[in-house]
C-alpha cells in the first residue's frame, strides 16, 4: 500500500527527468500528484541552514557525495565534505546569499540532518513547496525521487526508509537553462536556484485524505460540487463539513477510493473582491481530518465582459514577479507575500497577474483572504520548443501541479497556458494540449493566454491581431508596448482596435523603462526618466478608452526586479525599469497615474 502510492509520486516525477512516457498514459495520473493543502496537515518544517556544496563540474553523483561517507582509516580519504564549508538558507535561493553565487548556473548539493520518530499506522512523506530547476532527492544515501520544474511542489513517502533517530537528506539541484526546459534559454528574469519553498516532513494517518476539489458549481450559486480522494484504493466512508452553513455531507468511496456529490446550500455569501468571505471547512474520514478555508464564487464571461458572481466586472490588474527587490532574492515567506500584495492593494488592485510561473502558496492564500482575484500561469514564455514532445509533457505535468495545489482557491479567476508564442501548427498543437489537459482537472476557471501579435494596419487604420487559437481561449490577452517598444502610428485618441472583438480582451502588460528619481523629456524615451514613463501611461490610458471589448488591463510591472536581458550601464544595471516602484520600494510618478485610473473605473461600479 505504500509502495503504491510512491509508484505514484514517481508516476509523475520521472517523465519529466528521464523522458519516459507521459504520465498522462500511466495508470493513476488521474490523482493528484501530492496530497491536497498541505498546511492544513501535520508537519515539520525542515526549513534553516543546510550544508552546501557548490559543483560547478557536476562531479558530485560520480564522487556519491550523497553518501556522505567520511574517513574510517589512515589510508581513506574523500575529496568532498558538506560539514564546514557553505551554508545557505533553505527556503532562499542561492544568488542572493552570496556575492561568489550572483550569476551561478549549474549544480549546488543541498544537505541537513533531522530527527524522525517512525510510529505504526502512521506515513511520513518529504514535500518540497519548490526546487528550481531540477532536483534529484537523497535519503540516507539513497536516490528517492527527482523532479523537473522550478514552480510547483512534489513529494515522496519515505515510511520504509526513515530510520529511528538521524536522518540524512541530500538535495542535488541544478538551475543550468536548456532548450528543452520551461522556460528555456533566455527569458526576462533572474535565474534563481535552489530550495526556494518550504521543504516538510509530513505526517500522515495509514489511509488518509489524500486530494478534494469543493467549489460552487458553475451555473448554480446554491450547489457546492465535491470530489475527494482517498490516498488508497477503499470503498469508505468520508464527510465534508462547512459548520457557518450548517452543511454535514457523507459520501461513500468507490473502489478506487474516489467520491463526489452535489448538495444545495442555504444563505450561502459568495467570495468577491470587495467582500472576501470564506468558510471553514473539514474533510474528514475514518482516520483523517484535514482542516480548510475554502470560498465560493463564480466567474464566466458573457460576450465581451467578464463577470464575478453574475457581475461585470473590469479587471483592475497588476503583475509581479515571486521576488523582493530590496533583498534582490526570491519571495518566500509568509511576510514576503504580506509586502507584494500590501502595495498591490494600495494601488487598487482587484486582481494580480502571477508573472510568469505559479507563485508561493503563501502568496495566493493571502490574496484570497485580501480579495484579490488571481490569474497564474505556467512559464511558457517565447522560445519553447513546440515540436517536442518531452517539452510538452513537461507543461501538461507543470499545468497538473498548479491546478492540482490551487484548484480549492477561490481567488484563482485565470489559468494561463502561454505568454507571448507566435502562431504554428505545432504551437496550436501543444496549447490545445494544455488547455485540455487543464479542463480535464478544473473547468471552474477562465482559461487565458497573453499574446504580443497586435499590430497597426495601415491600410485599415485600426489595431489587429490574426491568430486563430485566440478562438479556444475563454479571455483574450494582449502584451502592448506603445511608446516604448513601438512608436505611436496615430495619436492616442485615434487608436481605434478590432482585436478579439466578441471576446473579453485584457492589454495583459503596457508600460515602459524609468529610473527612479530620473528627469528627463517627457517625450523622449531615450531619457529612461520618470517623466516619459508618466506621459506613455497617460497615452496608454487615453488609448484603451477606445478599446470596445476591454475587459481589464494590467501593467508591467509593479516592481523593478532583476534580469540579466538589461544590461545598460547606468540605467539598468541588471535590472527591468519597467516597474512602478523602484527597488528600493519608491513609488514612481506613474504608479500615482494608474492609481488615479483604477479608483476612477471602481467608483464608476466597474
Amino acid at each position: 500500500m505504500k509502495y503504491r502510492f510512491l509508484f505514484a509520486a514517481f508516476a509523475f516525477f520521472l517523465p519529466l527527468v528521464a523522458g519516459a512516457e507521459d504520465a498522462a498514459s500511466c495508470p493513476d495520473a488521474g490523482r493528484a500528484p501530492f496530497m491536497t493543502n498541505v498546511y492544513g496537515r501535520d508537519y515539520t518544517l525542515l526549513n534553516g541552514k543546510w550544508n552546501a556544496i557548490v559543483d560547478l563540474y557536476d562531479q558530485g553523483r560520480k564522487m556519491k557525495v550523497y553518501e556522505n561517507r567520511t574517513a574510517k582509516s589512515g589510508e581513506e580519504f574523500y575529496e568532498y565534505s558538506f560539514e564546514g564549508g557553505l551554508r545557505l538558507n533553505v527556503p532562499g535561493d542561492w544568488n542572493s546569499q552570496t556575492p561568489e553565487l550572483k550569476y551561478y548556473e549549474g549544480t549546488v548539493w543541498y544537505a541537513r540532518h533531522f530527527n524522525a520518530a517512525p510510529a505504526d499506522g502512521r506515513r511520513q512523506f518529504l514535500y518540497f513547496g519548490a526546487v528550481s530547476y531540477r532536483c534529484r532527492v537523497y535519503l540516507n544515501g539513497e536516490q528517492i525521487a527527482a523532479h523537473e520544474g522550478g514552480f510547483t511542489p512534489f513529494q515522496v513517502e519515505v515510511t520504509d526508509r526513515l530510520k529511528t533517530g538521524d536522518n540524512f537528506v541530500v538535495v542535488e539541484v541544478n538551475n543550468r537553462r536548456t532548450v528543452d526546459a520551461i522556460p528555456a534559454l533566455a527569458f526576462d528574469w533572474w535565474n534563481y536556484g535552489g530550495i526556494t519553498r518550504d521543504v516538510m516532513l509530513v505526517s500522515t494517518p495509514e489511509t488518509f485524505v489524500e486530494d478534494y476539489f469543493i467549489r460552487l458549481d458553475n451555473n448554480s450559486p446554491d450547489v457546492i460540487n465535491a470530489s475527494v480522494t482517498l490516498s488508497d484504493a477503499v470503498s469508505a466512508a468520508v464527510r465534508i463539513e462547512i459548520p457557518e452553513l450548517k452543511v454535514s455531507q457523507e459520501l461513500m468511496t468507490d473502489a478506487s477510493g474516489r467520491a463526489s456529490a452535489s448538495f444545495k446550500v442555504k444563505r450561502l455569501q459568495r467570495w468577491s473582491p470587495d467582500t472576501p468571505k470564506l468558510y471553514d471547512v473539514l474533510v474528514t474520514s475514518a482516520q483523517d481530518t484535514v482542516r480548510e478555508q475554502i470560498g465560493f464564487r463564480n466567474i464566466s464571461v458573457d460576450g465581451t465582459q467578464i463577470l464575478v458572481n453574475g457581475r461585470p466586472t473590469f479587471m483592475r490588474s497588476i503583475s509581479f514577479h515571486e521576488e523582493i527587490p530590496q533583498r534582490r532574492g526570491r519571495a518566500f515567506s509568509q511576510a514576503d507575500a504580506v509586502m507584494l500584495l500590501s502595495e498591490a492593494q494600495a494601488l487598487g488592485v482587484n486582481m494580480v497577474r502571477l508573472a510568469h510561473y505559479p507563485q508561493n502558496e503563501y502568496t495566493v492564500r493571502l490574496a484570497e483572504k485580501m480579495g484579490i482575484i488571481l490569474w497564474q500561469e505556467i512559464p511558457i514564455w517565447q522560445g519553447i520548443d513546440f515540436e517536442d514532445d518531452g517539452t510538452r509533457a513537461k507543461a501538461q505535468g507543470m499545468l497538473r501541479e498548479m491546478i492540482y495545489r490551487d484548484r480549492n482557491r477561490c481567488a484563482v479567476g485565470f489559468w494561463g497556458v502561454a505568454n507571448e508564442t507566435k502562431p504554428s501548427d505545432a504551437r496550436n498543437a501543444f496549447l490545445t494540449s494544455l488547455l485540455e489537459t487543464g479542463k480535464a482537472i478544473d473547468t471552474s476557471r477562465l482559461y487565458v493566454a497573453a499574446f504580443d501579435l497586435a499590430y497597426f494596419d495601415e491600410e485599415s487604420r485600426h489595431f489587429e491581431m490574426h491568430d486563430d487559437f485566440t478562438k479556444k481561449l475563454d479571455v483574450v490577452a494582449v502584451n502592448k508596448y506603445m511608446g516604448w517598444y513601438h512608436p505611436w502610428p496615430v495619436d492616442p485618441t485615434e487608436a481605434v482596435w478590432d482585436v478579439a472583438q466578441d471576446q473579453p480582451l485584457i492589454i495583459s502588460e503596457f508600460g515602459g523603462e524609468a529610473l527612479y528619481g530620473q528627469s528627463g523629456d517627457r517625450r523622449m524615451a531615450s531619457s529612461w526618466s520618470e517623466d516619459y514613463q508618466e506621459q506613455l501611461y497617460l497615452d496608454n490610458l487615453e488609448m484603451f478608452r477606445h478599446i470596445p471589448n476591454l475587459a481589464g488591463v494590467s501593467p508591467w510591472v509593479l516592481f523593478d526586479f532583476r534580469s540579466p536581458y538589461r544590461f545598460h550601464p547606468t540605467n539598468q544595471e541588471d535590472w527591468n525599469r519597467k516597474g512602478l516602484v523602484s527597488d528600493q520600494g519608491y513609488r514612481k510618478k506613474a504608479w500615482y497615474i494608474m492609481h488615479d485610473y483604477y479608483q476612477s473605473i471602481k467608483s464608476s461600479g466597474r
